[in-house]
Parts: structure tokens; sequence; C-alpha cells
């Protein structure tokens, strides 16, 4: 058995970057990567390629970028490859069973949950806001379901308290692509067993939509925590002050003094000294960095230093 494996690479977003490298890093032949065709981003809307097709070319790979895998022709492109395996993260595109089928190893996905817990588009954010105290990478043989494959190989890493979506985001990243090379080493030696996912616990990650970056201020504080640590970098929690957007970057929970017992939910109840400090339905929320439309993101002193919240209504 050779220690190289023939790879065909399908990833898209920088999530997709690491695991790209370390696959290459560790000698296996990426005989070409897929990733989806470039596309208008940003406030110009100017014609962008991905991070992953922007690292694949400084690394020397070739590119495909099908608008769809769907036709017998792209299929049967593919199979020109002569992949060994095919290793999916973060493409973009569900894969249709005859492409499955084509390496001889099948196609292996690097998904960033514990499965079954949160199949789908957005499993990190839905962790966040779900309040759960621990993630991970599995290793998943794909099959025709929505991430609901036998596993192949399972890392968990705790949601700390005040972890952010972009800091999940970074360091399952990186498991990501240990998990995948550990996960080819295990098959190369003879030790890799896929495990039916379990029966029960199945939930689904839905593809975050801005509107749930909204806040109620009637929520319970933990609960609006996990919101802007969830949405953090992207789309940012936020409320209205004064008709206007204010996002709010990082926050933090505490308790409500009892002299404010009977603020309403979303009155700024402490701006001064540096502090703002909101009331919500159970406890408070400390905003501690703050954003006003079409200005730069600033912490709460500096915050407090040019604006006055004081009797302020949030919402």
């Amino acid at each position: 058995m050779t220690d190289r494996l023939r790879i065909v690479f399908a990833g898209t977003p920088d999530f997709a970057v690491p695991p790209l490298d370390a696959l290459h890093a560790a000698g296996h032949e990426l005989a070409v990567v897929y990733t989806q065709p470039d596309r208008p981003a940003g406030r110009g809307q100017s014609v962008a390629s991905s991070a992953v097709k922007r690292r694949a070319l400084a690394l020397g790979i070739a590119v495909e970028q099908p608008a769809t895998l769907r036709t017998d022709d792209a299929v049967a492109h593919l199979r020109e490859y002569r992949p060994d395996l095919m290793v999916v993260v973060a493409y973009g595109q569900i894969l249709p069973q005859p492409v499955l089928d084509v390496p001889r190893l099948g196609c292996w996905n690097i998904h960033a949950s514990l499965l079954p817990r949160w199949r789908g588009a957005a499993p990190i954010q839905r962790a966040i806001l779900a309040g759960d105290p621990r993630t991970g990478i599995t290793i998943m043989q794909m099959d025709a379901g929505l991430d609901t494959g036998p596993m192949l190989l399972v890392r968990e890493t705790p949601i700390g308290p005040r972890d952010s979506g972009g800091a999940m985001h970074d360091r399952l990243s990186a498991l990501g692509a240990e998990a995948i090379v550990a996960a080819i080493g295990q098959w190369q030696a003879g030790r890799l067993e896929a495990q039916p996912q379990p029966p029960h616990g199945a939930t689904y990650a839905t593809k975050i939509r801005k509107d749930e970056a909204r806040i109620d201020w009637a929520q319970p504080a933990v609960a609006i925590d996990r919101q802007v640590r969830a949405f953090n970098p992207w789309p940012v929690a936020e409320t209205s002050w004064q008709g206007r957007q204010l996002r709010i970057w990082q926050a933090e929970p505490e308790s409500l003094a009892p002299r404010f017992a009977a603020a309403a939910p979303g009155e700024v109840v402490e701006s001064a000294g540096g502090r703002i400090v909101v009331a919500t339905g159970d406890g408070a929320l400390r905003l501690t960095q703050v954003q006003v439309a079409g200005r730069r993101a600033m912490t709460a002193a500096e915050f407090l230093n040019a604006q006055s919240l004081t009797g302020a209504r949030l919402g």
C-alpha cells in the first residue's frame, strides 16, 4: 500500500484552507481542487475568487469551478482525474450519488459538529446559540443524505463561555485539518472503521439568516450573550438606538443590580466609567464593543467619550 493517495479536494471558504494545506503538507497527491465559481463579493461587488481557489493556485494545484456537478459531463470529467479519495469541506454543493461513486474510497466530508447533532449549513453558530458545552469535527463517509453518512473519526473541543463564532471557526478549521490527515493515516494502517451515526439526537443547523441577528431584549442575558458570540463576525448582533443601527460585537452577561430591578428590557441602566449595561428579560448585558452604522467598532469607553446613553432604550 502506498503512502500517497490521489485526492480530489472540494472546498470553498476560508474554513477549507487549513485542511487543503494539511493534505498538501502530508505529501498526498492533490490531483485537482474543486471550488465554487468566482462571484461578486463585497460592497463594490467585484468578482472574487474563493479562498480555496487562491490557495490552490498558490500551491500549484489545478482548479475546477463547475456551476454544477449534476450532469453526465461533469461526472465524466471528474472521473478523468482517477481519484482514490475525494475530500469535501464546505464546498457549497450537495454531491449527487454518481459523484460519490467516482473515487474508489468514496467521498469523505469534514463536518464541524459532533454528528448527528447539527447536520447542515451552520453547525458552529447553532452550537453556540444552543449553549452546547462542546462541539468538534466529524470525518464522515458521505452518502446521498444530508450529513447522514457513517462516521470515520471524531475530534471534540470545548466551547468556552467567551468563545465567538469566529474563534470556533478557526479552531475547528485547524482541528479538521489535523483530523483528515489522521483519518487517512488510520485507514492506511488498517485501523479505520466506519461507525453508523447514533439513531437519536439528530438536529439540523439551518443556514443563518441576517434577521436572526436582531436582539430581543426580553430574552435572558445569557441567551443574548450567545447570540452576540455566535454572530461574531457575521452577521453581527444588532439593535437600534435613536433610529440608528447599533451593532454589538462583544458583550458579557451579568447580574442586574437590585436598584435596577424595575428597568424595562433594553433600558440602559449604566452608561459611565466605561460601562454600558443594558437590562434584559433576565439579568443584564454589559456591552464591551459596539458599532454605530457608518462608524468603526469601538470599546464601550470610546463610545461613551463621544455619545451619551443616559436614559436610552435600545431596540
